[in-house]
């Protein structure tokens, strides 16, 4: 159900962004928490911030590794509707449109269409955060937008626009400034095309990034403000994540507490030299092997299986239903993770209820007691008592 009103709070809407748009501009058009350019991980530690929305504009490409296709998909299973445009944000919602992530503008277009196929159109090179990532270079997309504005106002013929583009693509990202491209046409351009060039473009360029990430921002602030909720997303028809994306998920993410945010990393160097990490890693290899050999026999849960795999969950944890919510968040869990926790419960349940059906001849209920209790000791314990003489009753 929709319902009309403002985001309650900054964090409803988190905004990665760098050089394509300045980030007093990005709080004066919405209510929001702007974040530095997203590198790997970053989405996934800000799902700790339970945003209705993410806006991708700007993002890391080789300094650092640049945000994965898991990270936008793990919001989206979470719930989070995800906007992409602008600079890396367009070339992720291009690539994962199909998915739900929605993309803003006219690089997204470029990229979907296959018009644009490189990152390198979005690159550029620019300040730090103390400098409030100030662009020193200009990207290849600006360029080409250039070239087609200038044709289209007859400043340049169709072969001199492409000799433009071809000079600025000719450039490493990092080293193409107006200066540098112009220099770089040379002879391809006479002196009267320079001098329409040089009078036309004294009125400054319009920069394509900067527009289609206010484009971006306005359509996911639309969208907080709409009141709408976008769904919890399932994974049909496409594969979980591998292991390696989810143990990097695990160590990069980040776990809400009263005193503040704390690293998953960090809860995990604790795990593991807790007396009893080898005992709680053991059962929770034993119940993800006895999930994924359900799975494989072609085994699922149904839905009351896995209410009740969470309800007896927390009945074990003896957490009412009002203080659930801080607990997941502690455990930096979202809804989708919440529930596949609860179906490896469940498909766990269904294996050792029906173990003696699984295999030929597989063990029954009273072996596997018997066994346990015969290596933990007990069986001994038990046969001594009886054994043990009974205490004989006095005649009245």
């Amino acid at each position: 159900m929709k319902r009309r009103s403002a985001p309650s709070r900054p964090d409803d809407l988190i905004v990665f962004l760098g050089p394509s748009l300045p980030q007093e501009e990005a709080l004066a058009l919405a209510p929001c928490r702007v974040l530095p350019p997203a590198r790997q991980g970053d989405v996934w530690r800000a799902l700790s911030l339970h945003p209705r929305a993410i806006a991708l504009v700007d993002g890391v490409f080789e300094a650092q590794p640049s945000v994965w296709h898991h990270e936008l998909l793990a919001a989206l299973d979470a719930g989070v509707a995800v906007f992409g445009g602008g600079s890396m944000g367009a070339l992720r919602a291009a690539e994962l449109v199909e998915h739900g992530v929605v993309g803003v503008g006219h690089i997204f277009e470029a990229y979907r269409r296959g018009e644009l196929v490189d990152d390198s159109e979005v690159a550029l090179l620019h300040a730090d955060e103390e400098h409030g990532f100030r662009p020193l270079s200009v990207p290849l997309v600006n360029v080409r937008h250039a070239a087609r504005q200038a044709q289209d106002a007859r400043v340049l013929a169709p072969r001199e626009a492409r000799a433009l583009v071809d000079a600025a693509a000719a450039l490493f990202y990092q080293d193409r400034t107006w200066p540098r491209v112009l220099a770089a046409v040379g002879e391809a351009w006479r002196p009267a095309t320079r001098a329409k060039w040089d009078a036309w473009a004294a009125g400054g360029f319009e920069d394509l990034k900067r527009e289609d990430a206010r484009a971006c921002l306005q359509a996911a602030s639309a969208f907080v403000a709409s009141g709408t909720r976008a769904p919890v997303r399932t994974r049909t028809g496409r594969a979980p994540p591998s292991s390696y994306v989810r143990r990097r998920r695990l160590v990069e993410g980040l776990c809400v507490t009263d005193e503040g945010l704390v690293s998953s990393e960090d809860v995990l160097t604790e795990l593991r030299a807790a007396p009893d990490a080898g005992e709680l890693a053991e059962a929770g290899l034993r119940r993800a092997l006895l999930a994924g050999q359900a799975r494989a026999l072609g085994l699922l849960p149904t839905a009351e299986e896995v209410a009740r795999a969470e309800a007896e969950w927390w009945a074990q944890l003896k957490l009412p239903s009002g203080e659930r919510e801080v607990y997941l968040a502690t455990c930096g869990l979202d809804a989708h993770e919440v529930r596949r926790l609860c179906e490896e419960r469940a498909l766990e349940r269904l294996m050792l209820e029906h173990a003696s059906r699984l295999l030929p001849d597989g063990p029954s209920w009273d072996e596997a007691l018997a066994t346990e209790a015969r290596l933990r000791g007990r069986w001994v314990e038990e046969a001594r008592q009886l054994g043990a003489p009974k205490p004989r009753r006095r005649k009245r």
